[in-house]
């Protein structure tokens, strides 16, 4: 067994638990999880096998523990703004914009750092060459981004506006989803492209 992968994963189910402690929001946050358990599925079947390379299973604990923070604050109300000036990172007057954006952040971080992932899996089981992994997984991240967005609108239609609302994170702006689809497809080409230039000047497969 890794210990590497073992430790991290770890410290995800750590920070899991301790984020599930006194919910705030109980109903919006068991929802959100949703997405904690399928991102979960992989890091566990891994963490025995050890296939997965260590950048890319660390990729998926660190997205993965951006999202449960997120989930704790239902994305809406994460107090990032506060922590960074606890730490004396900031002082409140860097923060302008009255709106929270930390699940932007998070669509951005899911280009980032699940790509690795989808590159793994098109070598792993589909067999790809390194340049056909690397434009297929690109383009599952999009996939994947839009078919999140869709399933946030399905929700308005089953849930009361108010539940819909504080589960997608809106905060009013009707360009939210085309917002989040545009920052998953920059994350996730900035990483596209490291791999290209990393594979062009080696020469070699680094998936």
């Amino acid at each position: 067994m890794n210990k590497t992968k073992l430790s991290f994963l770890l410290i995800l189910i750590f920070i899991t638990v301790i984020t599930c402690i006194n919910p705030i929001y109980p109903h919006e946050q068991f929802l959100q999880h949703a997405g904690t358990l399928l991102l979960m599925i992989p890091l566990l079947i891994d963490v025995v096998r050890n296939r997965m390379p260590n950048s890319t299973y660390i990729g998926i604990v660190l997205f993965t523990i951006l999202h449960v923070v997120g989930a704790r604050y239902i994305y809406s109300y994460v107090p990032y703004k506060e922590w960074s000036v606890l730490l004396g990172i900031v002082n409140m007057d860097f923060f302008q914009d009255p709106r929270n954006h930390y699940d932007r952040f998070v669509h951005l971080a899911f280009g980032l750092l699940m790509l690795p992932y989808f590159i793994y899996l098109c070598k792993e089981r589909l067999k790809l060459n390194y340049i056909a992994s690397i434009i297929v997984s690109w383009l599952a991240i999009q996939t994947g981004s839009m078919i999140y967005e869709l399933f946030e609108w399905l929700l308005t239609v089953v849930m009361t506006p108010e539940e819909a609302s504080d589960y997608n994170g809106q905060q009013g702006d009707m360009w939210d989803a085309q917002k989040d689809m545009a920052l998953a497809m920059i994350g996730s080409t900035i990483t596209a492209l490291w791999y290209y230039i990393r594979y062009k000047f080696s020469k070699k497969d680094f998936a």
